[in-house]
């Protein structure tokens, strides 16, 4: 397939552009066209002021280029300046020229208007009372309303969403909500391609046609795989999302139009049907349940793990780059991660995974702490070697760190004799849970006062004041590498 795109996964939509029909409307800025096309789909990204005879290095394409002609020569209405200046413009994809009236010319010079006519470029007079600054305080107040409406948009198409899967049939109502929230139509696929469930507005048969074998490009069939990709065809425009329960099921959009929050709310949909498809395909749902009943009335780790599946686990802690976690942004990671064994606390995503799908990578926008692969029995201390790894990640601004679970020196000491010997070592700070766990992540940094702030999230004077505190509470040299290994055994116990 020609043109095929695969897409990131923003956390939230793209600032939406500004059109250029919006800007002209603001009265207090008395803009006029007064060359080019006035096309009502014309729309600015943003707004830069220069003064350079040539400022296609300068331009990312977009722009409204905003200038008062101080680098125009004499003579230029005689030549081909203003040809080849607005041809520069043109070839670095700027939206439209502002050209500002006083204080440099009382007007806008003819042959830049026959330029902008010539290569259609809308050209706009600033008047003399109306600054750049305001123009460009403009644009942005416009970008923000848009931005607003947008994030509006997409809030109420998430509770929409979520509101359909809990209904009795939420595999049918979550694609009839996405394709009225799209304008458009929803398909979900099936692990042989074959189309399972649709709703909205039926397309053209190409178009159709053209959905299904996008949906091949996004399906699991090995390392490198996109979860998501695009395409048009015959003016629409096509979308796939890979479900993340591992099965096979894709998601594939056709919409005659694509706003900048429709992958936002597509990627929320595909997250719903992939918890969605897990269930239906393996009857995780009621295992899930059937464990926590068994939990709750006494059972033992060991004894529910069957209903889970069989086999050694991953204990994954995981924080988000950016925001707090919520609970679509947890889910979505365990439909990333192949489980939907989930647990979003304040600050921090827990999810236990089979061995077998340990992430062999990080996952974009979040920071992993992964513990080493254990037996049901051994969740609770996988949980901790989690933690700490996560900590350890975070520390050293790592995407991804692993519990190393190689055979240590301390396998050579009992168990017993070693915890007597860490309770009587540690017995003077046992009872501060923030100098153990300061002591601890400040061993495990080598010392780096910077680096423990960041892992604890404390400023570092408070990690001084608490090192020394244990310093002294112990009487020992935190210098010295023989206390140092020491204290480093009795804290892993």
């Amino acid at each position: 397939m020609k043109e095929t795109h695969t897409m990131p996964d923003p956390a939230v939509p793209p600032t939406p552009p500004v059109p250029l029909a919006a800007l002209l409307a603001r009265e207090d800025l008395a803009l006029r066209q007064i060359a080019g096309p006035v096309d009502p789909a014309a729309v600015i990204h943003w707004a830069h002021t220069s003064e350079m005879a040539d400022p296609y290095p300068y331009l990312l394409g977009g722009e409204l280029l905003l200038t008062a002609g101080v680098h125009v020569p004499e003579a230029a209405g005689s030549g081909a300046y203003f040809d080849d200046y607005v041809s520069r413009i043109v070839a670095a994809g700027g939206a439209a020229l502002g050209f500002g009236v006083a204080p440099v010319h009382d007007t806008v010079p003819r042959a830049l208007v026959e330029a902008c006519d010539a290569y259609e470029l809308p050209l706009i007079e600033v008047p003399p009372q109306t600054t750049f600054s305001g123009v460009a305080r403009a644009v942005w107040q416009l970008m923000a309303q848009a931005r607003l409406a947008e994030l509006r948009r997409v809030t109420e198409a998430q509770q929409s969403l979520a509101a359909a899967a809990s209904r009795p049939d939420p595999v049918p109502s979550v694609l009839r909500q996405l394709a009225q929230r799209l304008a458009g139509r929803a398909v979900l696929y099936g692990p042989e391609g074959t189309e399972i469930a649709s709703a909205g507005r039926v397309v053209q048969d190409a178009a159709g046609a053209a959905l299904a074998e996008l949906a091949q490009v996004v399906r699991p069939s090995g390392p490198g795989t996109p979860t998501s990709a695009t395409h048009s065809t015959a003016g629409t425009h096509l979308a796939a999302y890979a479900l993340g329960a591992g099965q096979g099921f894709v998601l594939g959009v056709a919409a005659p139009a694509r706003e900048p929050g429709d992958h936002t709310i597509a990627s929320v949909a595909a997250v719903l049907l992939s918890l969605l498809t897990g269930e239906h395909q393996s009857g995780a749902g009621a295992a899930r349940s059937s464990a926590l009943v068994r939990l709750l009335l006494g059972a033992s780790p060991e004894e529910v793990a069957v209903l889970l599946g069989a086999g050694r686990w991953v204990v994954v802690h995981a924080r988000p780059d950016a925001q707090t976690p919520d609970a679509v942004a947890a889910s979505a990671l365990g439909a990333a991660l192949g489980s939907s064994l989930v647990d979003l606390a304040k600050d921090v995503v827990r999810v236990l995974v089979p061995a077998e799908r340990e992430p062999a990578s990080p996952q974009p926008g979040w920071t992993l702490g992964v513990s080493a692969a254990v037996e049901p029995r051994d969740w609770v201390a996988a949980d901790t070697q989690a933690a700490r790894a996560l900590a350890r990640a975070r520390a050293t601004r790592a995407a991804l760190v692993r519990h190393d679970s190689r055979p240590r020196l301390a396998a050579l000491v009992a168990p017993d004799a070693a915890e007597a010997h860490s309770r009587a070592l540690l017995a003077p700070i046992a009872g501060s849970p923030a100098l153990l766990d300061t002591l601890r992540t400040w061993l495990s940094l080598h010392g780096s006062w910077d680096r423990t702030a960041v892992a604890l999230a404390v400023h570092r004077n408070t990690v001084r004041q608490r090192v020394a505190k244990c310093a002294a509470l112990l009487d020992a040299d935190l210098d010295d590498p023989d206390v140092r290994m020491e204290l480093w055994f009795a804290l892993r116990e």
